[in-house]
């Protein structure tokens, strides 16, 4: 068995388009496996085949197809003629190599993706079950079987595989466009930023910091986690602003209770430059209502109003556990929770305001340089790029600038 049979589910509903959606999964299925013993990744009739070098490279392969968003589900599976006494043959012979298979009840269930073969459906399951049976002595149980054995029939070929592995499922990464995250750190974004991938999004975090006032702590955190999530989008443009010296501005500047609400207001503006000229369509946050401060109703509305692109929260309506929960599937929990100095615990005051007035807000922002804040915060944002299957971190200090 040297193949594997990907099958998708969200695009095949796509109509006309529905080639460019399976082009698109095709093509992150090779970049995903690009390093591994993979001869080749071909679209045949509704599934993809994904043929190894060896049987050896299943259980790498496998790993990588499990981070590749718009599969729904994959299996090892035999590659033969379209013709009932082969694909017998062929799964008798790998029955036989499966020495741990203890059953005494089983079904055939068979797909006919090509209508012109002469054997319908069911006909096929009739025809390989009859020879299964006769060989192994098993019992035919259609509605709980102990095992199942699949045959897919196309046009003068079949798969034949014995179970199915879950893929992540969403829509292929780059179908839906680019996004730009608010990177924290911290336990949410991450999983916001997660969200958007599965939904095909490109996703470009980036991530305000303090140094050199603090430490380079939250920019490797942040490098880790970028790394994590590249396994599911196999590039990643991150961008790491020093947002240090503004909020000392800020300080000086603007009352205690309203800093919060114009850092956030800030770093949305910032943000939006990044995206303007990164080509990207909206802002992603990791934010919670209700969860600190500038997440009240109130103040979301206030800092969302700095910004013309759309802001998406798909964390809005989540509590934390369930938050946390999402985070330990992903393995994003145990970086997120290391100890860092980030800018949001930087100049925070004691009691923040969490209905702050528009009027004020505006009023506070007429004494600052705005304009020139954001202007200096993009064109000097340090850029680096992750890869993968080959992710290369940069040299500290070295960031790797280039354009948009």
């Amino acid at each position: 068995m040297n193949s594997i049979v990907v099958h998708y589910q969200e695009i095949a509903l796509k109509g006309r388009n529905r080639p460019w959606f399976i082009g698109r999964l095709v093509r992150n299925i090779r970049t995903a496996t690009s390093d591994l013993d993979v001869k080749q990744v071909i679209n045949k009739m509704g599934r993809i085949e994904v043929v190894l070098g060896s049987p050896a490279a299943w259980d790498p392969v496998a790993e990588r197809l499990r981070h590749v968003f718009g599969i729904a589900n994959f299996s090892l599976a035999g590659h033969v003629v379209l013709d009932v006494d082969v694909i017998a043959k062929a799964i008798l012979d790998d029955l036989a190599a499966l020495a741990e298979l203890k059953v005494s009840t089983f079904r055939v269930s068979a797909r006919r993706a090509d209508k012109r073969f002469p054997l319908t459906s069911p006909q096929i399951e009739r025809e390989v079950g009859g020879r299964i049976k006769e060989a192994r002595g098993w019992t035919v149980n259609l509605d709980a079987p102990e095992f199942t054995i699949h045959v897919e029939a196309l046009t003068g070929e079949a798969f034949y595989h014995f179970g199915k592995h879950p893929g992540p499922g969403g829509m292929p990464t780059g179908v839906s466009g680019r996004v730009v995250a608010l990177l924290s750190g911290g336990i949410d974004s991450p999983v916001a930023m997660y969200r958007l991938m599965k939904r095909g999004c490109r996703v470009l975090p980036v991530h305000f910091h303090s140094y050199p006032i603090l430490s380079r702590a939250s920019q490797e955190k942040v490098r880790e986690l970028v790394a994590l999530l590249t396994r599911y989008q196999q590039h990643t443009r991150l961008y790491l602003v020093a947002f240090g010296d503004i909020q000392q501005q800020v300080m000086l500047t603007v009352a205690a209770p309203l800093r919060v609400v114009i850092y956030r207001r800030l770093m949305f503006r910032i943000a939006e430059g990044i995206a303007r000229k990164a080509h990207a369509q909206a802002l992603v946050t990791g934010e919670v209502i209700g969860q600190v401060a500038s997440q009240t109703l109130e103040n979301m509305t206030t800092i969302g109003a700095a910004t013309t692109l759309p802001v998406f929260r798909p964390l809005i309506g989540m509590d934390k556990d369930e938050i946390t929960a999402e985070a330990q599937r992903l393995g994003s929990y145990p970086i997120s929770i290391i100890e860092d100095q980030d800018c949001c615990q930087l100049f925070t005051p004691k009691h923040p305001a969490t209905k702050a007035r528009p009027a004020d807000v505006e009023e506070a922002e007429r004494a600052l340089p705005i304009d020139e804040f954001v202007r200096q915060a993009v064109e000097s944002a340090a850029i680096e790029d992750f890869n993968f299957p080959v992710i290369k971190y940069p040299a500290k200090g070295n960031y790797g600038r280039s354009k948009c």
